[in-house]
């Protein structure tokens, strides 16, 4: 199957699609983000992708134990905290689309609630994606699918069965094309976590197009997933890791995102199609087989004997195979040393 964003097919037969992630990653200034949105375009990134929420579309201001973020990037932070820190105000959303369709980009969002949906739709966002963290929003999720939009799903930490009841909540409620990303809900996620072989069982399991939300630092596991099939990569991106910002450590660089779509891309080509026809670029090679060459002068009627030939470079005779059936053959014209087999020098 094949899924389209924004005239753009996503799909076994294309190349890989990447979306650099903007998410909190404009620490505040909407020159920044602008800034971002340009600099995914000329690296070569197929769309960005914004996170549409407020600190209050998503929690509560709260002092409660279970509102306060233990471990990890955001060790100490209250939810309300970091979201405040970390959101896209809505009042940006137009000039950030503007800009980056003026440029050429495609853009759209993943939306934490429906009030960010229906700001979506008044945009014309051309797909959803819907984050690991608000998979089990199966409300959420039927709200963005009656739109018929396409959607990407984000299954870290997911089940087999929480993915179940999502994807078949999307299909209920409109959503014809799909793509499923494995994704690993670490920040950022160790190497030997990546477990990119789930992208493989993801499309198969439910039909959809398969991709990777990939959190691990560098791009080898874009490029790995991609060899297994992945047809979507995720990377959040930032201008500078050195501004900080809540998201800066997980996320890649201009010179990396212009690596990741360059590798992913040129790893896409190579897969190819499984086939034992020789391929166009090996064909001038083929002389540098070895065929059977006659060794010295022979006149007609001469029989072959095993020093008269031999199995050398270039391939331009008879094939090595045959040297054999060769030997005890009466050559039927004369011959000089140093020159190519054929079948026409030899009787029956």
């Amino acid at each position: 199957m094949n899924v389209t964003i924004d005239g753009v097919k996503i799909g076994p037969e294309h190349p890989p699609y990447i979306i650099a992630e903007l998410s909190a990653n404009h620490n505040g200034s909407l020159d920044r983000a602008l800034e971002t949105i340009s600099e995914a375009k000329r690296r070569g990134a197929s769309a960005i992708k914004l996170q549409t929420y407020t600190a209050d579309t998503m929690t509560i201001d709260s002092d409660r134990p279970e509102f306060l973020i233990k471990g990890g990037p955001w060790d100490g932070y209250k939810l309300y905290d970091l979201y405040k820190w970390a959101q896209t105000p809505f009042e940006w959303h137009k000039a950030l689309f503007d800009h980056a369709r003026e440029i050429g980009i495609t853009v759209f969002s993943t939306p934490f609630d429906e009030s960010a949906v229906d700001l979506l739709e008044e945009l014309n966002a051309p797909a959803y994606k819907i984050a690991s963290f608000e998979l089990t929003d199966i409300p959420l999720i039927e709200y963005v699918a009656k739109t018929g939009k396409p959607i990407i799903m984000s299954t870290g930490m997911a089940t087999e069965q929480e993915i179940e009841e999502a994807v078949a909540t999307a299909r209920n409620a409109g959503c014809r094309e799909l793509v499923l990303l494995h994704c690993i809900s670490s920040y950022p996620a160790p190497m030997d976590q990546a477990n990119v072989a789930q992208l493989v069982e993801l499309g198969l399991r439910f039909n959809a197009v398969p991709g990777l939300s990939d959190h691990t630092l560098g791009t080898t596991a874009s490029v790995a997933a991609v060899s297994l099939g992945a047809r979507l990569i995720e990377k959040h991106f930032i201008l500078d890791r050195n501004d900080g910002g809540p998201d800066s450590g997980f996320s890649i660089e201009p010179e990396d995102l212009e690596r990741l779509c360059t590798d992913t891309r040129d790893a896409w080509a190579a897969i190819g199609k499984a086939g034992y026809d020789r391929q166009e670029a090996e064909q001038p090679n083929k002389m540098f087989r070895r065929s059977i060459y006659f060794m010295r002068d022979m006149k007609a009627g001469e029989t072959v004997s095993e020093t008269d030939i031999r199995r050398i470079r270039p391939g331009v005779g008879i094939e090595p195979k045959y040297f054999k059936a060769l030997i005890g053959k009466t050559v039927r014209v004369d011959v000089h040393g140093g020159t190519p087999t054929s079948w026409e020098q030899f009787d029956e």
